[in-house]
């Protein structure tokens, strides 16, 4: 079965052959965690979805997930490589910063900036270091705070290296309004629905943060709050055990048939069509 949450200080480190010979009967149907999920493939081929969105698996192929993405798994071939899972709190104590984490560009919770390839230098590296993680992991004399360590290692040496081949140069003021706005649709989505009540928030006029979101993303700030409400709409709709109605009172919709017209708009499906067709 999928792993049961884990403990604030827990770590899972291991082969990922063998974490599929224990989980692959769920693994390939779409499924979410409660704990930070990353995986890196050695060898094998498949497909890997992520809130929807499809990655063809390579080796040397790293896939960073957040509590509360959607993924599954298809695999073409025999697979390998490591796969960590963690907690949200893992390193708060530790480093005294609750926001540690969001520092790292693939611990952002969008999919296409959570697949990567890891660069040719690391393909050592980082295989040694997961290596040393999985024993420190399963030795019960090996202190916690060594796994800390080594899991910051592997994630400061991957940041560091994507960091060298920035994709475009954007000033750090204009970085962290757009982490700042990011934050704040991921916390009020369900009850903040326009740009200008976010543009208030950021103590910014509204004109600036749709200027600021076409530049940066090609979206205006309306677009990336309706995703936010979309991404979860379809988060939702594959637990079969959530009706359509409850899940759009849960995603504060008036009413079912505005949330059903909604959904269709932007989707091109109904929600009950849209379940249907990925469930299957």
């Amino acid at each position: 079965m999928i792993p049961e949450p884990l403990q604030q200080t827990e770590l899972q480190a291991e082969h990922f052959s063998r974490y599929l010979e224990k989980h692959y009967e769920h693994l390939h149907r779409p499924h979410r965690h409660s704990f930070y999920h990353m995986v890196l493939f050695t060898s094998g081929k498949g497909s890997h979805t992520i809130d929807f969105d499809r990655f063809e698996v390579r080796p040397f192929q790293v896939y960073c997930m957040v509590p509360g993405q959607v993924h599954s798994w298809h695999f073409t071939s025999a697979v390998n490589g490591y796969v960590v899972n963690f907690p949200d709190h893992f390193f708060r104590d530790f480093l005294y910063n609750p926001y540690y984490l969001e520092r790292f560009p693939f611990f952002s919770g969008i999919s296409a900036e959570s697949v990567f390839q890891l660069p040719a230098p690391l393909h050592e590296k980082i295989p040694a270091l997961f290596e040393e993680l999985i024993g420190s992991a399963l030795d019960a004399q090996s202190p916690a705070d060594m796994n800390r360590v080594l899991l910051l290692q592997i994630l400061l040496l991957m940041s560091t290296e994507m960091a060298g081949h920035p994709a475009k140069a954007i000033p750090e003021q204009k970085k962290m309004i757009l982490h700042n706005l990011r934050r704040l649709i991921d916390v009020h989505y369900k009850s903040i629905r326009l740009p200008k009540e976010y543009a208030d928030l950021l103590y910014i006029t509204p004109n600036h943060l749709n200027a600021l979101c076409k530049d940066l993303l090609g979206q205006t700030a309306g677009e990336l709050i309706r995703n936010r409400v979309l991404l979860e709409a379809k988060r939702l709709l594959i637990n079969v055990n959530k009706t359509v109605a409850e899940i759009a009172y849960e995603l504060n919709f008036q009413d079912n048939s505005y949330f059903n017209r909604f959904f269709k708009k932007y989707e091109g499906l109904t929600p009950d069509e849209f379940r249907r067709q990925f469930l299957k």
